[in-house]
């Protein structure tokens, strides 16, 4: 089981903080989501170490650069599956952040080339697309860990929580709605022999111990994940800078 790197998700939330910064105007110019998810997002893929990251996108998005910077701290690999109208741009924004060969674009019907892709370790939906459902539904995760985002979510709509199916009986899913951006879902996924009910892992280590921490950024504000011994269950509190 790949361990919580806290090093891991600190560099890819600041490194996100800063490309962002970088392209300030192209990043206020198209407001997908919040800052602060991306932010988010970016520390929780390179956290858990995550290797083949794959993106479904309506267009160019501030996730993009976050999850690149997630790649560039655990040596993996970002598919971002988007419309062909939107290639152009962001090609140019990745390459002029140096981020190129971090990022495989691909354009297409999302649904077909989604198949392409075995054992995703990290997932991000942006719901949306009309057919976020579906290609929720499609995703091949690693079943041996692996983290899946539906982002934008409005209102009651559901991300992977509603639409799973056909996982091992021996697979945990945990889901969890949290107020960031405009709505997002994670839903966290591991073998069950890799923690058990106290919380703690194969090795015997507390989880809270390996996945706990903050993340700390030059804002208002951070991010801080703690997680619960007893339960295994992911608390997510965004809180002032000051406190």
């Amino acid at each position: 089981m790949r361990e919580w790197s806290a090093t891991s998700a600190t560099k890819a939330y600041l490194e996100t903080l800063k490309l962002c910064k970088n392209r300030k105007r192209q990043c206020d110019s198209r407001k997908t989501q919040e800052l602060g998810s991306s932010e988010f997002v970016s520390a929780l893929a390179a956290g858990m170490r995550s290797k083949l990251i794959v993106e479904v996108a309506s267009g160019v998005s501030h996730s993009t650069i976050a999850l690149a910077a997630a790649a560039q701290q655990t040596g993996g690999r970002l598919v971002c599956i988007l419309p062909e109208p939107e290639l152009a741009e962001s090609k140019k924004a990745i390459k002029d952040l140096g981020l190129k060969d971090l990022v495989e674009f691909r354009t297409g019907d999302p649904s077909k080339l989604l198949l392409n892709y075995k054992k995703i370790d990290f997932s991000l939906i942006d719901c949306k697309n009309d057919d976020y459902t579906k290609l929720l539904k499609l995703l091949d995760v690693n079943p041996k860990r692996s983290v899946v985002v539906a982002n934008n979510l409005v209102a009651k709509d559901k991300g992977l929580e509603g639409h799973l199916t056909g996982m091992d009986k021996n697979v945990e899913v945990r889901s969890l709605k949290h107020p960031i951006g405009k709505g997002m879902e994670v839903t966290m996924i591991s073998r069950k022999e890799e923690i058990d009910p106290s919380g703690r892992d194969a090795g015997g280590r507390s989880a809270a111990g390996i996945r706990s921490g903050s993340m700390k950024g030059n804002g208002k504000s951070k991010w801080v994940v703690k997680v619960d011994e007893d339960s295994g269950e992911e608390h997510i509190f965004r809180v002032p800078k000051s406190v």
